[in-house]
């Protein structure tokens, strides 16, 4: 068994969904998840102002998006075993104690240990996507994680586009000060809006962890929802966690038109929903299919922009950009309805498994990223992000194994 029922004084149903809760759930998850993308476009600046080599400053990001990938192996599988609500305030005042560390660190070293503590706590977004998947009804649950996952992107949209302003007008320590006080108003919000969630497990923590194990073994739409989504996210780290250096290097762009480039993730914003409700109504593993080969032809596009005036290099990167942003996130709907669908009591698990994948590829993707353009140059990136990208399609493309 993947999971231990609960006693009978836990095994109430989850409170009904109304929308004022979706928009709290979808402006945690956005919030949350921002953090991990505030470093990207002012790595430039920040590198310079603590006098840390590209290589260096490069960790940042690497940093954060493995802590992100730990935090949801080894934390988020406990919104099975303990009340979602608890846990996610938890994690909303472990956030906010690192971004406020982030703004105060005197050097690289302090910055790169606040970065993974970041990650870390940052995974308060895994436990808000599952709790709305637990309260839809089973007939809505792609559109309401879709929805929900609207709100994430849109963080993740906003945290470049706000953090390449603040930190041109007022320095890059400025932004994790700002990061600080929203985590903290979404924290006050929640406390006193967000219910009590029941457990769907009484498992030990190590049995918790093991189970996941279980989980991975028992279900192959869990293992190819991971690896596809996991080498789609190398693709998408790579690009931008090398972005800023890029523009800064070949344009002379500064960190506020790094963060501009973030506007092209509205196409990902706008994928989430569509992707739901598509999901809902003709059935996922098109969807992932669909959103592998956009995301390979995006990047493929983007291999052309050698071959292009000066002039029009840039419009093309930000053509490609909208095309694979729009593929990934579309992917990842689709992917999260297919996991979630799979074991309901064991979701969080579930989520976990399928996040592990996905952040890994991220923090892959930055490092190799950043070892890429470091040795072959931009061109050395595209490379990269097609190579994974193509393989993801694989993946999809396969048959389907069974149980």
């Amino acid at each position: 068994m993947t999971s231990t029922p609960c006693s009978p004084a836990l095994a109430h149903s989850a409170p009904a969904l109304s929308r004022g809760l979706v928009l709290l759930l979808a402006t945690g998850a956005g919030l949350s998840v921002a953090t991990l993308y505030y470093s990207q476009p002012m790595l430039g600046v920040l590198g310079a102002d603590i006098q840390a080599g590209e290589r260096a400053v490069g960790m940042v990001p690497m940093l954060t998006q493995l802590g992100y990938a730990l935090g949801i192996l080894l934390l988020a599988p406990l919104g099975d075993r303990y009340d979602r609500r608890r846990i996610i305030l938890a994690k909303a005042g472990m956030l906010m104690l690192a971004l406020l560390l982030s703004s105060i660190a005197p050097g690289v070293g302090a910055l790169l240990v606040a970065s993974l503590a970041i990650g870390l706590a940052a995974t308060m977004a895994q436990d808000i996507v599952p709790a709305a998947a637990t309260m839809a009804p089973e007939s809505e649950r792609g559109t309401v994680v879709g929805t929900v996952m609207t709100g994430l992107l849109l963080g993740i949209l906003l945290s470049r586009v706000m953090s390449g302003l603040i930190a041109e007008q007022f320095g890059w320590r400025a932004v994790y000060g700002v990061a600080a006080i929203s985590i903290a108003l979404f924290a006050l919000g929640a406390w006193r809006g967000l219910p009590r969630f029941a457990a769907t497990t009484s498992l030990g923590y190590g049995a918790l962890l093991g189970s996941m194990l279980k989980l991975w073994s028992r279900y192959p739409a869990l293992r190819r929802a991971a690896l596809a989504q996991g080498l789609l996210s190398v693709a998408f780290s790579a690009f931008w966690s090398t972005l800023a250096v890029m523009l800064h290097a070949r344009f002379g762009l500064g960190s506020a038109a790094a963060g501009a480039f973030g506007l092209a993730g509205a196409a990902g914003a706008l994928a989430a929903p569509l992707a739901g409700r598509l999901a809902d109504r003709r059935g996922p593993e098109g969807v992932t299919r669909l959103g592998a080969a956009l995301t390979l032809g995006s990047f493929a596009l983007l291999g052309l922009v050698e071959a292009l005036p000066f002039e029009a290099q840039l419009g093309l990167i930000v053509v490609a950009a909208i095309g694979f942003d729009f593929a990934i996130q579309a992917s990842l709907v689709a992917h999260q309805t297919i996991v979630y669908g799979i074991d309901p009591p064991a979701r969080s698990r579930l989520n976990a498994v399928l996040f592990t994948g996905v952040f890994v590829g991220m923090a892959s993707g930055a490092g190799l990223g950043s070892m890429a353009l470091a040795q072959w140059g931009w061109s050395g990136v595209v490379a990269l992000a097609i190579v994974a990208s193509c393989g993801a399609l694989l993946v999809r493309l396969l048959p389907a194994s069974r149980p």
